[in-house]
């Protein structure tokens, strides 16, 4: 293939999920009510975390910021890629695709870091807690987030940069969005510096955490195993089996498509299991940390009460008959 300036490629051609067009219609209709219910499911987390003032807590201060990193995730990619499922044209151009790809990596690469705030979160709640208070605060929540979210933008940066010095022999991206990976896929020379970045500042931004999350729940099965209480233990549990179900799903997807050997990337198999995190991901986070977590359940609860009193006052009446039914019988 003829080698092309990097200046010629003025667009890219996304290749999307299938090439089939019997296909398009069906990819359509599921994506779009996976990202509607991702969009809703993350808002109204992020609502009752807001709201409620039982959650007004560092806990729920992170798990809102997860929840508006969820939103913004699929709003990077998944509008655009609904349009061109239905469209003949899937052209994006050279300066959006920089634009996408940046965004991706920074709010992608932000997800890890609030994931290692929560288990250090933890950690203290269930390790130390009679020090709690003073040890975890919003301030500090607020300049971790803060400071997660500079070094994460530097990082991208820095990637995007050196993709825009590639020289590109072809436009055709094999995925449904502008990732680094495929982009690579395109350059007329092996990016040796592109991969070993990869490599290398992916085990600084994705292994690090992991591993920070993992030794702050193995401190926290340590201190889980002594516990007496049923109740505080329930609790736990609860409030740790979320988190670590979120870490398993998104840590698995990213470790499988950023931190191979170059030569074992498989584009087509890539772009599947790029779904997962991008949408699949996102629209389970919410019924994961609210149908494993009573608090908020309770918040929900509360916020469907007072959103919609006439209907909740009809659903109490009607419990009381049962209830005094029941009662008459027996």
């Amino acid at each position: 293939m003829a080698t092309k300036n990097r200046t010629e490629v003025t667009e890219f051609v996304l290749m999307g999920l299938s090439s089939q067009p019997e296909m398009q219609p069906v990819i359509f209709g599921v994506v779009l009510i996976m990202y509607l219910m991702a969009v809703l499911g993350n808002t109204l987390l992020v609502l009752v975390a807001c709201s409620d003032p039982k959650l007004q807590t560092p806990m729920y201060f992170l798990l809102s910021q997860l929840s508006l990193i969820d939103i913004s995730l699929t709003t990077i990619i998944v509008p655009q890629m609904l349009v061109h499922t239905l469209s003949v044209s899937r052209t994006i151009s050279y300066n959006c695709c920089m634009t996408q790809l940046f965004s991706f990596m920074t709010v992608g690469s932000m997800e890890v870091h609030l994931l290692g705030a929560m288990a250090y979160d933890r950690y203290v709640a269930i390790c130390d807690p009679l020090r709690y208070s003073a040890i975890v605060s919003h301030s500090l929540c607020l300049r971790i987030t803060l400071t997660s979210l500079g070094v994460v933008s530097l990082n991208s940066l820095l990637y995007s940069v050196l993709v825009t010095r590639l020289t590109f022999c072809g436009n055709k991206v094999t995925h449904f969005f502008c990732d680094i990976t495929p982009l690579l896929k395109l350059s007329c020379t092996r990016p040796v510096v592109n991969e070993m970045l990869i490599f290398t500042e992916g085990v600084a931004v994705v292994v690090s955490p992991f591993f920070f999350i993992f030794g702050s729940y193995v401190r926290i099965g340590i201190a889980i195993a002594h516990m007496h209480s049923v109740a505080a233990l329930q609790k736990a549990l609860s409030t740790c089996g979320s988190h670590v179900l979120v870490v398993m799903f998104l840590f698995g997807s990213l470790v499988h498509m950023y931190l191979k050997p170059s030569s074992s990337y498989n584009l087509e198999q890539d772009r599947q299991v790029a779904i997962f995190y991008t949408l699949i991901s996102p629209m389970l986070n919410p019924l994961i940390y609210s149908l494993r977590n009573q608090e908020v359940k309770g918040a929900l609860w509360r916020l469907f009460r007072k959103l919609h009193p006439q209907a909740v006052s009809s659903l109490d009446f009607r419990q009381r008959m049962s209830v005094n039914l029941l009662r008459s019988k027996g």
